[in-house]
């Protein structure tokens, strides 16, 4: 990690890990205060806060802060009034008044100006999150601008102001009704509570409740910050290319001034023993599960290490518990089980899903048979040793991104596990025994676990948050702060964009004319990735990922499916095997000492695979079980529902074996698939500390090929829906919100459309400082999630797409829907906003670096599209001379001149069909089409 941690005068802490791979930092700056700390009458406050905190302060964010705070201080009262009162009619009066100043404020406001300053600096994953014991904000910014980078953050944490807070107290409700239309969140809900009865843990959420969000108070919210955000109390953890020293000067120079004291002492009651299961239930259009889990104790010394070795024991992946006696054997449709880590406690999460005709108790008694597996002792020193060598080689992979290490070092400090704890952990674990594991397993795990049912009925009890009137407001995106002028107007030292030569930085050698073999060698460690890559997948042979499923479960003649999952895991190496649209791979991976065994051994296994009809009858009815279930998930349908609209009837998501096809499938059919997969051609990738020469012997011995390699299959191919007819197509969801997507495809591929295309995504459409962001939800307060896109195909044969997206209130369709249509049909200019756009993408380049296994991907991707060099440097040299007046006619050319179709998911208890008729042609599509089956 070659981790550095200081501490300044102030308290502040701050965690420095080196990494000179690229030149760009990864950094989280991280308060030790989350929900857990909103007070019980006012929940929601440190999530409300992390939204505001991207809102600006008194220098930036504004036109004139002295003219605008007369107006935010009535606000102020205002909410206290609206807040204090129960007539709903005054309530109605009030936040009328309410609406009318914020859009008074709003005239001095500067919208997302924050994300236009992190945009200049080529900043990517700007982004923050609120969990129960933490608040984080997160970026990714060039190694060049960390002086700049420290200076806006400094101030952002300094004197945060609430402005436009009613329109994104709106993003929160809309948030609030996502989580209403979670099943997942309301199970996670259910189980907290059970188990963390008087703790805020389980008592409070992180978004907060509807009464406490309709009546927020920015008086709260404020006092939270003040006690909450003080030096003492954060972080700024920092992974990359930077100089240690000169980082923690101008960390020093910018935060060192920040105020020390002390925070609020957080105070719980004991939690009360279970004597007994708690079990509960959630009620849903989805799918039916079980989820259960142990209250433990907080990741702190001994038991931390523990804890980390049950996880593993019960499930890694390959020879879990979980994974031997319930997926490998075919007992369950899903499981998994994992170990959840907070500062005052830890859960254990066993979740499973059931078979047809399997009842969720039954569920419950497997999973609870995985537990006494392990209070038995039914593990061996075989299987710790086995883990510790697995967690050595993720320590490495950890090492291998900025992300992973920023993140170990922010977890340190928020759950306060000493540093030298944590970089020790491989070997802590090998002071753990076998009977450690069994005391720690028969005192935590008795019969006190909390169990959450999931069953698929009508939930009568959910409602949602009402639509507030809101006048749309100015968002000012011309205008520019004094603040944000200076950090535009400042110079760097430029950094060179480094792009990919196909010729030098890896190297080619045939096995023979359909088959070559892409070297790369990896100086970072002993690690080694190895893929075959075939250029068809599910398209062109609609069985072949039914045979990649069933080779989880297929055993040799020598060796059963969970003996070759306990021999991978034993050395460290995991392998893969996914079948995609239109390519397939095979992934290996491990210590480069265990390359060969790896290798062998899985190939071994495809050459020898024993078709067996048992496991293939219990996929089958598995994947009916699937299908059934994937009708019930919203996300299923929407994806669907998006194909659709973009094909029509014929299109990839429905291109399955039907059920009676399904049902004819035989296991040595599918083994024969999987036997003749090297006979087709394909690219071997490797990436890895050997040479060349070795590698290919390896390969050569173990990767055998026919004589004569067989005619790659050609991929079924779609008519995308290119015609004048405008169509809504709408299906039918139990939810609240509304789900909207446009849709449009037309054109042929060209590279010189690349640079173009890029900038009119960063300008219009992408991040939180676009013009679709701006407007959908800063101005108008319709959407948490909103966006629009111009993508280039993966293969040059195929044409562009373009789209956009809304997720609203069902009661906001329309406002929603007009909102993007006038988007789509004329775009906003801001030179402003253009410039930043501009410099984003320049800055994005000159510090990115294609690394490791990507080079050769980014090389295949550039083979489909018929390119012979690196698209990014193309892209580099045009987009200078880009002008505004080039982004809108692209607009105009491929934007508002389309025709596009949309698609809706919704309630059709909340939109009805003459509703969405002012919009095109309304086409009610049902599962069966949308998923074939």
């Amino acid at each position: 990690m070659k981790s550095r941690i200081y501490k300044l005068s102030n308290g502040l802490t701050v965690m420095f890990s080196s990494n000179k791979e690229k030149p760009r930092i990864y950094t989280c700056i991280g308060t030790r205060a989350g929900s857990k700390n909103d007070p019980a009458t006012a929940t929601g406050l440190a999530h409300y806060l992390e939204h505001m905190l991207f809102k600006g302060t008194d220098k930036f964010g504004t036109l004139s802060y002295a003219e605008e705070k007369p107006f935010l201080d009535k606000i102020d009262s205002l909410y206290v009034r609206y807040a204090a009162s129960s007539d709903s009619l005054k309530r109605k009066k009030i936040y009328q008044k309410i609406d009318s100043i914020s859009g008074l404020a709003a005239k001095y406001a500067i919208a997302n100006e924050y994300d236009k300053m992190m945009q200049h600096l080529g900043a990517s994953g700007t982004n923050a999150y609120t969990s129960f014991d933490e608040t984080v904000y997160i970026n990714d910014i060039p190694s060049n601008k960390l002086e700049d980078w420290l200076q806006i953050e400094s101030e952002r944490f300094r004197n945060p102001v609430l402005r436009l807070f009613h329109t994104e107290l709106e993003a929160v409700y809309e948030e609030k009704n996502i989580s209403l239309d979670s099943e997942n969140d309301q199970v996670f809900e259910e189980l907290f509570a059970g188990l963390f009865p008087n703790h805020t843990y389980g008592t409070q959420t992180t978004i907060g409740t509807i009464e406490h969000l309709k009546n927020p108070s920015l008086k709260k919210i404020r006092e939270f910050y003040n006690n909450w955000y003080v030096a003492n109390n954060m972080v700024i953890a920092m992974s990359g290319d930077f100089s240690y020293d000169r980082a923690i000067e101008l960390i020093d120079q910018h935060f060192g001034g920040f105020e020390s004291r002390s925070v609020p002492k957080f105070k719980s009651d004991p939690i009360p023993v279970l004597n007994s299961p708690v079990k509960k239930t959630v009620k849903g259009p989805e799918s039916e599960y079980v989820t259960m889990g142990f209250r433990l104790p907080a990741p702190k010394g001994k038991d931390r290490i523990i804890m980390d070795l049950v996880d593993k024991l019960l499930q890694n992946g390959k020879s879990g518990l979980f994974d031997l006696n319930l997926l490998k054997k075919q007992k369950v449709l899903y499981a998994d089980a994992g170990i959840y880590n907070m500062h005052d406690y830890s859960v254990l999460f066993m979740s499973a899903q059931p078979q047809s005709g399997q009842s969720l108790e039954q569920l419950e008694r497997l999973i609870l048979d995985q537990i006494d597996s392990l209070k038995q002792g039914k593990f061996s020193q075989a299987d710790l040793d086995a883990i510790v060598i697995n967690s050595i080689v993720q320590d490495m992979r950890d090492l291998e991104d900025n992300p992973s290490r920023a993140f170990k070092l922010l977890n340190s400090f928020i759950n306060e596990i000493p540093w030298n704890e944590v970089v020790e952990q491989s070997n802590l674990m090998k002071e753990i025994t076998r009977d450690d594991i069994i005391k720690f397993s028969l005192k935590y795990f008795n019969n006190d676990y909390v169990v959450v049912y999931k069953v698929q009925e009508t939930n009568k009890q959910i409602t949602k948050i009402e639509k507030p009137e809101i006048t749309p407001v100015e968002v000012n995106r011309n205008a520019i702060s004094r603040f944000t002028k200076n950090i535009l107007d400042n110079e760097y030292e430029p950094l060179k964009p480094v792009f990919i030569n196909y010729e030098k930085d890896f190297s080619k050698k045939s096995m023979n004319s359909e088959v070559e073999v892409l070297h790369m060698k990896n100086t970072k460690n002993s690690l080694f990735k190895l893929n075959y890559v075939f250029e068809f997948g599910r398209l062109a042979n609609q069985e072949l990922p039914f045979a990649i499923n069933l080779l989880e479960y297929l055993g040799t003649d020598k060796f059963s499916a969970e003996e070759i999952s306990k021999q991978f895991y034993a050395i460290g190496c995991s392998f893969t095997v996914y079948a995609g649209d239109e390519q397939t791979y095979v992934s290996l991976s491990g210590p480069q000492e265990r390359f060969e065994r790896a290798v062998s051994t899985f190939e071994y296994l495809l050459k020898n695979a024993v078709p067996t009809k048992e496991p293939l009858k219990i996929l089958i009815t598995d994947e009916l079980q699937n299908r059934e279930d994937a009708k019930t998930n919203k996300y299923a349908i929407r994806n669907a529902l998006s194909s659709f609209t973009r094909f029509g009837e014929d299109n990839p998501v429905n291109y399955v074996l039907s059920n009676k096809q399904l049902k004819k499938l035989k296991a040595s059919n599918l083994v024969e698939d999987l036997k003749q997969l090297n006979s087709f051609p394909h690219k071997v990738l490797y990436y890895g500390p050997a040479d060349t020469a070795q590698v290919f012997q390896v390969i050569k011995k173990y990767h055998i090929l026919p004589e004569k390699m067989k005619s790659k299959p050609e991929s079924k191919k779609f008519n995308y829906r290119i015609d004048n007819t405008k169509e809504v197509f709408f299906t039918n969801y139990d939810m609240v919100q509304a789900e909207i997507g446009w849709s449009a495809s037309y054109g042929n591929y060209s590279a010189d459309l690349a640079p173009k295309i890029n900038l009119f995504n960063e300008y219009f459409g992408g991040g939180m400082s676009s013009v679709v962001f701006q407007t959908i939800r800063e101005s108008k307060a319709l959407a948490y999630s909103s966006y629009a896109f111009f993508s280039a195909p993966s293969d040059k044969t195929k044409p562009y797409n373009a789209g956009a997206y809304v997720g609203t209130q069902a009661d906001k369709l329309d406002s929603a829907i007009t909102a993007m249509n006038h988007l789509l049909s004329k775009m906003p200019a801001s030179e402003i906003l253009f410039t930043a756009s501009k410099s984003a993408i320049l800055s994005r380049l000159e510090s990115d670096r294609v690394t490791g296994n990507s080079v050769m991907f980014n090389y295949l991707s550039a083979l489909r599209l018929g390119l012979d060099g690196d698209l990014r440097r193309l892209i580099y040299e045009k987009v200078p001379e880009l002008t505004l007046t080039d982004v809108a006619n692209f607009h105009n050319e491929y934007i508002s001149k389309q025709q596009f179709d949309m698609y809706v998911l919704a309630s059709d208890k909340r939109v009805s069909k003459e509703q969405l008729s002012k919009y095109g042609l309304v086409r009610e599509v049902n599962l069966k089409q949308l998923f074939g089956f």
